[in-house]
């Protein structure tokens, strides 16, 4: 059967029937009323679930790094951590070292 046919069978069938003129009792009450009752979307809601699981699986890494960083300074001794610490300060503060006129 070919489509092009069959549409134009179907258009003449349904151009055969008078529309309805009736209108179900209070039916744009009915409406008027489902459209007020909708809440409107609430972006904050969709991202707040996610969101706050997301918060507990960081909060948990955080806890879990926190633990191993605290149980291989125990294994590394002091000596090892003063060390790092003077690394650190050495590298933060290389650019205080430096002239202004070297920088540009």
């Amino acid at each position: 059967m070919n489509l092009s046919d069959l549409q134009t069978k179907l258009i003449g069938a349904a151009r055969m029937q008078p529309p309805l003129d009736h209108v179900p009792y209070a039916f744009e009450k009915r409406i008027m009323a489902r459209i007020a009752a909708a809440s409107p979307l609430n972006a904050w809601a969709l991202w707040g679930r996610p969101l706050w699981r997301a918060a507990l699986s960081c909060v948990a890494i955080t806890l879990l790094c926190g633990l191993w960083s605290f149980a291989s300074a125990h294994r590394s001794g002091a000596d090892s951590s003063n060390s790092f610490a003077q690394e650190v300060e050495h590298t933060v503060f290389a650019s205080l070292n430096q002239h202004v006129e070297d920088a540009w």
